[in-house]
């Protein structure tokens, strides 16, 4: 959508038209009980609502029986329905959340749901920090929205020449919605996880429940978020942009080895 504005540039004042980013309410409700609202950008909101639910540990894929996508005065509801035993599953420990910020947890009610385990993931596929940075590469120019708009984030999966991005004004959003969008393709997990954003511990939990090897972020990573890639077998890499990225963890799946005597656990390239 466009809006009209003023630009100052050089001691010149110009108008002219700006396209901006859409955001919207959108309501996560599984059997017809409201579980979730996330702000979130309106498109692919099937991908998000299935992607959320595996990636928030709500369901299996097998679990899901329908998604639609219902506008509303509000906003937007994604309906799930589930298989009738996950739903009561869901409902004994259904707590009300108000959404997540870029730093936080909204609706957490015990410190233990902060941090939830963290299982290995079951894949030996490994790559080349040249692949990497190929990859990398080519995003900007797979970002529609973001070349229009400059306000969005983007998530994308690198498998071989194939290269599927999702966009949002979210990062765990377009995560979301890419982790959807594999498995309603029934994508083999042999591939590259690429984030224009900072890699939080959040993006790296997500990634871990869709059993991506590999999450390469454009920034830095949290501590959190590398001890927990550490325990997941993930090879968490940060600053990928040019021709440079540093690797946090599990350099193997680069083909990377640790230089002897070095005084920090990263390794550069």
């Amino acid at each position: 959508m466009n809006h009209s504005a003023l630009c100052w540039q050089a001691g010149a004042l110009a108008a002219r038209e700006e396209a901006l980013a859409d955001e919207a309410p959108v309501a996560l409700v599984y059997n017809g009980v409201s579980h979730a609202v996330m702000l979130a950008s309106p498109g692919d909101l099937e991908d998000f609502a299935i992607g959320f639910t595996l990636t928030e540990g709500i369901a299996a894929w097998h679990e899901i029986v329908d998604v639609a996508i219902v506008p509303v005065a509000a906003g937007v509801e994604a309906r799930v329905t589930l298989i009738e035993s996950r739903f009561q599953a869901l409902q004994a420990r259904r707590r009300q959340l108000a959404g997540r910020t870029g730093c936080g947890l909204c609706g957490i009610e015990h410190l233990e749901q902060a941090l939830p385990a963290i299982a290995p993931i079951a894949s030996d596929f490994r790559t080349t920090p040249d692949a990497v940075l190929a990859g990398m590469a080519r995003l900007a120019a797979a970002q529609p929205l973001n070349q229009a708009t400059g306000a969005v984030h983007a998530a994308a999966w690198l498998a071989g020449d194939t290269l599927t991005v999702r966009e949002d004004v979210g990062r765990h959003n377009a995560l979301d919605k890419l982790v959807g969008a594999l498995a309603a393709a029934r994508a083999p997990r042999d591939g590259v996880l690429l984030m224009t954003s900072r890699a939080s511990s959040e993006i790296v939990h997500k990634a871990a429940s869709a059993g991506l090897p590999i999450v390469a972020a454009i920034s830095a990573p949290t501590r959190l978020a590398v001890s927990l890639a550490e325990q997941a077998g993930i090879a968490l890499i940060g600053f990928a942009r040019g021709e440079r990225l540093t690797v946090y963890s599990h350099p193997q799946r680069l083909g990377l080895v640790a230089t002897p005597g070095a005084t920090t656990s990263a390794i550069s390239r």
